[in-house]
Formats: C-alpha cells, sequence, structure tokens
C-alpha cells in the first residue's frame, strides 16, 4: 500500500516536525508514505475576498496537479464525513481488498478547497467541526493512519 499526503504549507514547529517523524517511522513496516507540500500563496495581512478565491484557487490547482492519477482521494474537509478510529481501519483495509494500492489524503490551506478539488476526491473526511491549523492535521492525520493500520492487525495501540 502507498499512501501520498498532498498538503499545503511547511511545518515551521519543531514539536509537530518530531511527531510526524515519528509516526513516519513507524508506518514503515505497514506502507509506503510520501508527503508532497507546496507552498503557501502570500498574501497581505487582511486579503479581501477577491484576493482569498485567488489563492484558493492557485493553492487548489497545485494541489490538483500533485495527486497521483489512479490513487484514491481522501480529502480533509470540515463539511466531510466523521468516523471513528476503526472506521478509518476498515475504509483502509474496504479500499486495500477492491485493489486501490495507492491512496493520497488531501490537506488544503487557510481557505480549504474549490469545488473542482471537492469533485475529484473519492471520500471527504472531517476529523471535527473544530478548526485545526493544517500543519496540526499532518501530525494527526499521520497518527491516525498508524492507529488504522494497527487496528486492522489487531495489535493494540490505545489501552
Amino acid at each position: 500500500m502507498k499512501i501520498t499526503i498532498a498538503c499545503v504549507g511547511k511545518i515551521k514547529e519543531k514539536y509537530l516536525d518530531a511527531g510526524i517523524a515519528e509516526f513516519t517511522k513507524r508506518l514503515t513496516p505497514f506502507c509506503k508514505l510520501e508527503t508532497i507540500a507546496i507552498n503557501e500563496e502570500r498574501m497581505p495581512e487582511d486579503p479581501s475576498p477577491a484576493m482569498k478565491q485567488q489563492v484558493l484557487e492557485k493553492e487548489t490547482a497545485r494541489l490538483m496537479a500533485i495527486i497521483p492519477e489512479n490513487s484514491y482521494v481522501i480529502l480533509l474537509d470540515v463539511i466531510g464525513k466523521q468516523i471513528s478510529s476503526p472506521e478509518l481501519a476498515e475504509k483502509i483495509d474496504s479500499l486495500t481488498l477492491a485493489g486501490n494500492s495507492h491512496i493520497t489524503f488531501v490537506i488544503g490551506g487557510a481557505f480549504g478547497y474549490t469545488d473542482a478539488l471537492r469533485k475529484r476526491a473519492d471520500f471527504a473526511l472531517s476529523f471535527s467541526k473544530m478548526t485545526f491549523t493544517h500543519q496540526m492535521i499532518r501530525l494527526l492525520l499521520i497518527e491516525q493512519i498508524y492507529r488504522a493500520f494497527k487496528i486492522s492487525r489487531g495489535e493494540k495501540y490505545h489501552w
């Protein structure tokens, strides 16, 4: 199984970088994980609605360009479906059984996605109704992917 995380922005905080590195290492026996990060668009402190839309369109176009063609796409989206950790494990297992050997998780920037990217997605996943930074959600996502593999194998992960 190959998993790609297509995301906006670089990790700037050392504690997040350390957590991501740890869970990436732990995932090595279960899958090949690749993270592809595009740069965030620069904008002024108080952008106009037109500037926000322009940033949204540019970031979305760049994200769509890095999504592998035959990959199953899971979009992390506040309006997506909320599922449990065991349900994520079941989702990954069912995709594998259906012959999907590549899953791409997409994490957008500050303004989310355009409808074009929502249409490209095969599944929209919401971690919560709360808002997280895209750097923080990257760590949470990698941890949940690791947890899903542990659950699928019946191994203890959480007491």
